[in-house]
């Protein structure tokens, strides 16, 4: 594996490359980083040159100023950033979960450069018919935060969409897991804060999407959640239907390899298809 860093404007992104082949660019959800895909990276790095990074606002991908309310066109322009560093061509996608609101963008904003995304549970709660309740809760959660505390709203989010908070760094974990939910616990607090308002208001660009190269998938293990419905009207909203990918809503965590495979094939069976 390598890593580095991107300087970019209004923070330094730290990323890692793993394998050879096609580049595959990996995003995020909000408070997570790039160790949550190691193990997707690695099982996928005979077949692909996967690039990992920590999105902006992260614990190893700070700032360069004051915080403040971050919007997905930011983190669009990392992306693309990114995959402007690995060379010319078009590469491959993977975004989950608010990371696949970047990934929609990205391709409907420069869809040269994206030769395939799949977009895993985007939380697009803005394409719902109760979507000014989920406004409200962002709006909440904030109130939340500041009368009981991060954990307190992260408890009450987990609750309305069915993915719970990460545990604690308990010790019988391994230490790259223990290093990982350390700073997650710090990016958490900071996605709620200026992350979790702007990004549940935003609206994927359908136009700009029809016919575009886009798998919309969920894990098999969230069926029937929130996550489960924001992902079928997202499918919807582009004129297509909604795939099945092994696991929950970290499968490409808890199952890599299985997931890989599924992943590989959307990437490849489709495209020849």
């Amino acid at each position: 594996m390598d890593s580095g860093v991107l300087d970019v404007p209004g923070a330094r992104l730290y990323f890692e490359v793993r394998g050879t082949g096609p580049v595959l660019l990996t995003i995020i959800g909000g408070g997570s980083d790039a160790a949550m895909a190691a193990p997707l990276a690695e099982a996928l790095s005979g077949r692909h040159t996967v690039i990992t990074y920590d999105r902006r606002g992260a614990t190893r991908s700070p700032l360069t100023g004051p915080p403040g309310q971050q919007r997905v066109e930011e983190h669009t322009s990392d992306a693309l950033r990114l995959l402007e560093a690995t060379g010319p061509g078009p590469a491959d996608v993977f975004a989950t979960h608010s990371g696949a609101l970047i990934g929609l963008d990205l391709l409907a904003r420069h869809p040269g450069r994206v030769r395939r995304l799949v977009a895993h549970e985007p939380p697009a709660f803005a394409l719902l018919p109760d979507a000014a309740s989920w406004q409200r809760l962002a709006r909440d959660l904030l109130d939340v935060h500041a009368r009981a505390g991060v954990g307190a709203a992260l408890r009450a989010l987990g609750e309305a969409t069915g993915v719970p908070p990460p545990p604690g760094p308990d010790p019988a974990l391994p230490s790259w897991v223990r290093a990982m939910l350390t700073r997650m616990a710090a990016n958490l607090e900071s996605s709620l804060l200026h992350e979790l308002g702007p990004f549940s208001a935003y609206v994927p660009d359908a136009a700009a999407l029809l016919g575009a190269p886009v798998v919309v998938a969920y894990g098999a293990g969230t069926r029937g959640r929130p996550l489960h419905r924001t992902t079928l009207a997202v499918a919807a909203a582009l004129g297509t239907s909604a795939v099945e990918l092994p696991g929950d809503h970290v499968g490409y965590l808890r199952s890599p390899a299985e997931f890989g495979d599924a992943l590989h094939r959307l990437l490849t069976e489709t495209l020849t298809a």
